[in-house]
């Protein structure tokens, strides 16, 4: 048995987390900007391992697996403020994608 959640598990996992909070959403524009702030993180990763951009001696590690989560945690808050279940809009997503480009790229 998987213990694996549905992203709209997740969703109530943090609005659950953060319902105490005077104010448990920041506003649209800043939860896009703190979305634009964490993918500038999950770039910079990228640029250091597959750019022409090499870390500096003193820069921390950073992992990208946690920098992708926080994206994700980032879009759920952005998603929960503006009642937006996630998992039939993911759906919709895929299956579009599915649709439009299923000749477009070489297959195995």
């Amino acid at each position: 048995m998987s213990d694996s959640k549905t992203l709209k598990e997740y969703q109530k996992q943090v609005d659950d987390q953060l319902q105490p909070y005077l104010k448990p959403y920041w506003d649209p524009l800043s939860n896009m900007a703190r979305l634009t702030e964490e993918a500038g993180e999950v770039a910079r990763i990228l640029n250091h391992q597959f750019g022409d951009k090499p870390k500096k001696d003193n820069e921390e590690h950073e992992d990208l697996a946690d920098e992708l989560a926080d994206i994700i945690y980032t879009v759920i808050c952005l998603a929960n403020s503006q009642g937006i279940e996630l998992d039939p809009a993911l759906e919709r997503a895929i299956a579009k994608l599915e649709t439009r480009d299923a000749g477009r790229f070489a297959k195995k």
